[in-house]
């Protein structure tokens, strides 16, 4: 509210029931959501100078989607309720002078509504992401050539999510697990191929440039995946003939699609053994094809895992923690999980079954998180028994 007065009763009214902050007028409201935020519930007057209320719970809106918004208003005009529903997505609409009784029932009210929305993200982003994570897992010990991209992927598309701010963190994650699932069609012997940078035969070209399309059919009949779908069928699209300002304002479908671009061709790259910073100049020179301010995100990725130590462990000492720095093969030669991929326990399993048959190849190079402190005694002694 832009009245000090009002915000020092409502303070005083509302405090012995509810952990709130105040701020006097819009723009100070706003720093304190950027500082102390997200809120579950923000209140805001209609009529304040500078920035009215519907202006202010719009830029709320961008900054703190889960917020439930409420306008309390001595303007108890329609045409005021109606833009500001209309416009700034609120909740309640409620008029001063207000009991504070009503107004600590409306705020309860908007409390459960903030449960409501906080708890199916809860639902979307951990149960789903979670089934997500097995399918992959599965798919990883049938295809580990391609599912040690997704690892990988998975890896650069939060670093340039959270570097834009982008909302919905978890749909550009699934997304780049999920990018490579159309591989499942493919020989392995293609993927290697193409993924070491080596020509590919016409057919095996048709065929790995349809994977996008073939990973858009096994997904889109899934509810909630859809988004996701149209992203991973978009992962080789180009940004457009008028660049970078062609892109941004378009659906997140379409941003979604370049994120995954971008982070294909800058593995494929690194992979391959160009710098970093030399991938990232080549790709800028095509701003046609790549977006330059989600290239520019890549400036300040570590590729060389800053955070994480090197070291060279046999099979008994591989933990699940830990990210494979190399291929891991059979004696024969067979591939059992790839470069990048992180060791889960069906990893682990597979890994141990086979060299109790034709054998693995080892030591093992592996990524290990410097200040990770690994399993409990009790938790790894459960694990190699459940192993076992």
């Amino acid at each position: 509210d832009d009245e000090a007065n009002i915000l020092d009763a409502l303070r005083r009214s509302m405090s012995k029931f509810f952990d709130l902050d105040t701020a006097l007028g819009g723009q100070e409201g706003l720093s304190a959501i950027r500082e102390k935020g997200p809120y579950a519930v923000v209140v805001s007057d209609l009529r304040m100078p500078g920035m009215d209320g519907i202006q202010f719970l719009t830029n709320v809106m961008a900054h703190s989607a889960d917020s439930v918004r409420v306008i309390l208003s001595g303007q108890a005009d329609l045409d005021a309720a109606m833009a500001a529903v209309n416009e700034g997505n609120i909740f309640r609409f409620l008029t001063k002078p207000i009991n504070p009784s009503v107004l600590s029932k409306s705020l309860e009210a908007c409390l459960e509504q903030h449960h409501l929305v906080t708890a199916e993200k809860e639902l979307l982003e951990k149960t789903l992401s979670g089934s997500i994570k097995l399918l992959t897992e599965i798919l990883a010990l049938v295809n580990p050539t391609a599912f040690s991209k997704a690892s990988r992927l998975k890896r650069y598309v939060h670093h340039i999510v959270k570097q834009l701010e982008l909302q919905d963190i978890w749909k550009y994650e699934l997304a780049a697990m999920l990018s490579q699932i159309g591989c499942v069609t493919l020989l392995p012997e293609t993927l290697e191929k193409m993924y070491s940078g080596e020509p590919l035969a016409e057919d095996e070209q048709e065929a790995f440039d349809s994977h996008p399309a073939i990973g858009h059919q096994l997904l889109e009949k899934i509810p909630r995946l859809e988004i996701i779908a149209d992203m991973i069928f978009r992962q080789q699209d180009p940004v457009g003939k008028d660049g970078s300002s062609e892109l941004w304002g378009q659906s997140e479908t379409v941003v979604g699609g370049q994120i995954l671009k971008i982070a294909l061709d800058f593995d494929q790259m690194v992979n391959q053994g160009i710098p970093a910073k030399s991938a990232i100049v080549t790709m800028r020179r095509s701003p046609h094809v790549y977006d330059t301010k989600i290239i520019g995100t890549l400036e300040n990725f570590d590729v060389g895992e800053a955070e994480k130590k090197v070291i060279k462990v046999n099979l008994s000492g591989l933990r699940t923690y830990m990210i494979l720095a190399q291929d891991v093969r059979t004696k024969t030669g067979l591939l059992l999980a790839g470069k990048g991929q992180e060791v889960t326990f069906t990893v682990l399993v597979r890994l141990r079954r086979f060299a109790k048959g034709v054998g693995v190849q080892e030591p093992i190079t592996v990524l290990v998180p410097k200040y990770h402190k690994g399993k409990s005694d009790v938790e790894e002694s459960n694990q190699e028994a459940m192993i076992q």
